[in-house]
């Protein structure tokens, strides 16, 4: 099962840009895992948007709750779990 996960900033941008570097850290750990795919900030600037790779949804909600901006208490997630009956080679 793959995962959409949304996070929105619930603290101004000065304050998020503070842990950004750990966060950053951390994303690029995940992805060399394997566990997410896709990662970047909202066109809005209001949080950001992480794709999963197959993972469970408890892989999922771990990744959630190991992201230094949760640990911080910065953001709010959102996830949404779909079964990719289709996708691109290699995926």
């Amino acid at each position: 099962m793959f995962h959409v996960l949304t996070l929105t900033y619930v603290q101004p941008l000065d304050v998020i840009d503070q842990t950004r570097p750990a966060h950053l850290e951390w994303i690029d750990a995940e992805i060399a895992s394997g566990r997410l795919i896709l990662a970047g900030r909202q066109e809005s600037g209001a949080g950001g948007v992480l794709v999963t790779g197959d993972i469970t949804a408890e892989e999922a909600d771990d990744l959630i709750a190991n992201d230094p901006y949760q640990l911080a208490g910065l953001v709010d997630y959102e996830r949404v779990g779909f079964n990719a009956g289709k996708r691109a080679p290699g995926l």
